[in-house]
């Protein structure tokens, strides 16, 4: 058998053919197989032969055998032919919106309240979409979805991140969550001022809820020097403090109904216009499934409609 040819590659037309006749060792009913003429599979497995120096089949007029080689071969070829199937297979699922895998970063101060929703619209919508969820403080997620880690954010904004675009969904009000006896609990108007001098109960350090409760304070005209004394890693515990006396908290209004139905806690509702924050997702600008995820957001605002917030329609921004 001649040398193979130098610099010459297989086509994946020649490999089709040698694999239909490895498989049936016959070559009109190989070429019926995979829709060829035979004198055109005979000649496909031929340049085979002559592209890798080495003799695949033994032909008699009787029958076809396969060579020592082509025994060896006929498995990889079959295992190229399958990669290539693959491979077509996964850029159909890329061409095709919502299927494959989403990886979806959520802040821990919205994951709670709102993924319920989002996974119900996910299974009931969009079946074939494999959503992962992360959890993570905001820092991560900028740092995970820069990276390619994750592809679509689920969090408070703005950001101001360069190279990310948000997605505005809601706007939500925060209330005051008190003990019970408090005489603020309960109030329907409350001014801001009333943050001035109030023993506020935070979120640890990198907590974005955290540094939104103190902006808030601030425009309030609470010094910022006015110690806040304690602090907790998650509403659940932060409400519990509060529950306990030990102070009062900003809730927004998305998590009062899952943190406060333990009891001993009141809430008093700010008067308008109550501060608040805007929930959005977030992902790379010019991100492939940009389209995709503009779709999905239109669909989250109508699944998040029936809770306590401002859904938002406005196009999205980035910067």
């Amino acid at each position: 058998m001649a040398t193979a040819v130098r610099g010459k590659q297989p086509s994946l037309s020649q490999l089709r053919a040698f694999a239909a006749v490895a498989e049936h060792l016959h070559f009109r009913d190989a070429a019926a197989a995979i829709g060829m003429s035979q004198p055109a599979l005979s000649g496909a497995v031929s340049a085979l032969e002559e592209t890798l120096g080495v003799q695949l089949v033994e032909r008699t007029t009787r029958k076809v055998l396969l060579s020592p080689a082509g025994e060896r071969l006929a498995a990889r070829a079959k295992a190229v032919l399958d990669a290539v199937g693959e491979l077509m297979e996964e850029a159909a699922a890329v061409r095709a919106p919502f299927t494959g895998v989403l990886r979806l970063g959520v802040i821990p101060t919205v994951a709670p309240y709102l993924l319920p929703d989002v996974l119900r619209l996910v299974h009931g919508a969009y079946p074939d979409l494999d959503l992962q969820v992360h959890e993570e403080q905001t820092s991560s997620l900028l740092e995970g979805l820069a990276a390619g880690r994750l592809d679509l954010l689920l969090l408070a904004v703005p950001l101001g991140v360069p190279g990310v675009t948000e997605i505005p969904l809601f706007d939500e009000d925060f209330v005051l969550v008190t003990p019970e006896g408090h005489p603020l609990g309960g109030r329907r108007d409350l001014s801001r001022e009333v943050l001035r001098e109030l023993p506020l109960l935070l979120l640890d350090e990198g907590h974005c809820l955290r540094d939104q409760a103190l902006d808030i304070c601030r425009e309030a005209g609470r010094d910022e020097h006015t110690p806040v004394t304690t602090t907790a890693a998650g509403l659940a515990t932060l409400v519990q403090l509060v529950a306990g006396g030990l102070g009062v908290t900003l809730l927004p209004r998305t998590a009062v109904e899952v943190e406060t139905g333990r009891g001993g806690l009141l809430t008093g509702v700010f008067a308008e216009p109550a501060p608040a924050r805007r929930i959005a997702l977030a992902t790379r600008t010019g991100a492939a499934r940009q389209g995709e995820f503009e779709e999905f957001a239109r669909a989250l605002r109508a699944a998040l409609a029936p809770l306590p917030v401002r859904l938002r329609t406005e196009a999205p921004g980035g910067a």
